[in-house]
């Protein structure tokens, strides 16, 4: 063979049963999956393995905050309150230990000994059955697109002129900035712990706290954030910012007319953006639009080789931007391996905020549950009347689920210490068609937070104790000793 020959041969296919093009936490937990059955599985990926790490970051930042306040609160547990001595560089080791960690669980290496066919580079579709990285095809049974989303760049004017950060900056800055401005809903949980670490933090929101969850759950958020000195800015919407001798002059425009908040930094925080703008979709038939690729409640897309997952799944799987979590690559499994049929629920999804306290909640919002007109029952517990809240001394919060007349669970808020592990069961619930009558026969542990949600849910008995049939069986039973 010649040389020209041989520099015009093409690389050999490769024909996998699945490809998942895009390796953020989704598509490498569908990927390892996969391969742990025997699937042949090629992973291809241009940029970091585990997807956007601005999250983690955020939530090891957030813990370091948790720590913090708590020697400021230690005095209602009989130990002395003290001011918090934060060092810049241990809260970076600290991220950066987490960021490692995740790293490591993900890295290329541990993908290909569990099997996984880990290629590097730009993946784009050439047609309906073929993705191409750098001239290598790859023609799979299935594709499984999980390329995630990114922070959407700001659109303040002045912008470019002031120091502006996202959440994925986190990751790899070493000093804090000392007074912040954060602007956006989903920065609720980074404006308190930025706070919480002692810098004098703004949080702006174009709408109310927490719109669209549980009123009684924001106005507690909204006390506590305030008695922790952040300065809210709400129903405030940036027009423009400009530099400042101090730093940079955000000016705003609220219902009371035009005002300004001072800074050192911008950080940015939602919306994402599908990241799909390089992967030739139209040449595969794959419907897409501003929320991302179309899928149908199977996560399949108009091409039915090709199936979208998380963040980048827009159609009936788009979510809110503080869902936190679905389970997509279970579906997926069970569709591609096992040829089930399947269908995404959000309504049984869960969505949290990670502020403190917490805020999650599942299915609809009372005022949401009104609107249907239906018969409801709300069943509520406070913490102030649960014995681990009454322990800890972080009493605030409730457990309030709504249900039908039958006690079919509509849905479902926490705002409390661990909402967001406490919502666990109420997923489940309302997952498997469970009522409030099966979760209050939960064994829940009794000394636990999470056994207010069984003494919500034993609330809905409460009516039947006045019920006149009932009383006159009681009284023919004692009869029987």
């Amino acid at each position: 063979m010649s040389d020209g020959t041989a520099k015009a041969a093409k690389p050999a296919a490769l024909t996998p049963d699945i490809c998942v093009i895009g390796a953020s936490a989704n598509g490498v937990a569908l990927a390892i999956a996969a391969a742990a059955f025997g699937v042949p599985v090629v992973l291809i990926e241009r940029n970091a393995i585990g997807g956007d790490r601005g999250p983690l970051a955020t939530q090891a930042l957030i813990a370091s905050a948790a720590r913090a306040q708590a020697l400021r609160d230690a005095a209602r547990l009989g130990l002395a309150a003290a001011e918090p001595q934060t060092n810049p560089g241990q809260i970076h080791d600290h991220i950066q230990r987490a960021l490692a960690t995740d790293r490591a669980n993900h890295s290329a290496e541990r993908l290909a000994a569990l099997g996984i066919t880990v290629i590097r580079g730009e993946a784009r579709f050439t047609s309906r059955s073929t993705v191409t990285v750098d001239g290598r095809p790859i023609k799979a049974r299935r594709f499984v697109i999980a390329t995630g989303a990114r922070a959407a760049p700001a659109v303040i004017p002045g912008g470019d002129t002031v120091p502006l950060l996202h959440e994925s900056d986190l990751a790899s800055l070493t000093r804090l900035p000392e007074r912040p401005i954060v602007i956006g809903s989903a920065g609720i949980a980074l404006a308190q712990a930025l706070r919480r670490l002692g810098n004098a933090a703004a949080l702006v929101t174009p709408e109310s706290l927490l719109a669209g969850h549980d009123e009684e759950a924001a106005t507690i958020l909204r006390r506590r954030l305030l008695r922790e000195g952040l300065a809210l800015h709400e129903n405030s919407a940036p027009l423009r910012v400009e530099r400042a001798r101090s730093g940079l002059r955000l000016v705003l425009a609220t219902p009371a007319g035009e005002m300004t908040v001072e800074g050192s930094h911008l950080i940015v925080t939602g919306p994402r953006r599908p990241e799909i703008g390089n992967l030739d979709l139209d040449l595969a038939g794959i419907r897409h639009d501003g929320s991302g690729i179309s899928v149908d409640r199977g996560l399949r897309t108009s091409n039915r080789r090709v199936h979208a997952l998380g963040a980048c799944a827009g159609g009936a799987a788009a979510s809110p931007p503080d869902h936190a979590g679905d389970d997509h690559v279970g579906l997926l499994l069970r569709s591609i391996l096992f040829r089930q049929p399947v269908r995404i629920a959000p309504v049984s999804e869960p969505r949290v905020v990670w502020t403190r306290p917490q805020i999650a909640s599942v299915g609809l919002t009372e005022a949401e549950a009104r609107k249907t007109g239906g018969a409801i029952r709300m069943l509520r517990w406070p913490f102030s009347e649960n014995a681990a809240a009454q322990a800890s001394g972080e009493t605030e919060g409730f457990v309030k689920a709504i249900v039908d007349r039958k006690g079919r669970i509509l849905g479902v808020t926490i705002a409390g210490e661990d909402a967001g592990e406490l919502i666990a069961p109420w997923c489940i619930a309302m997952r498997a068609g469970l009522d409030a009558g099966t979760v209050a026969g939960m064994p829940l542990p009794s000394m636990a937070r999470s056994d207010a949600s069984r003494r919500a849910a034993l609330s809905f008995h409460a009516t039947l104790t006045a019920r006149p049939a009932l009383r006159c069986l009681i009284g023919f039973l004692r009869r029987f000793g």
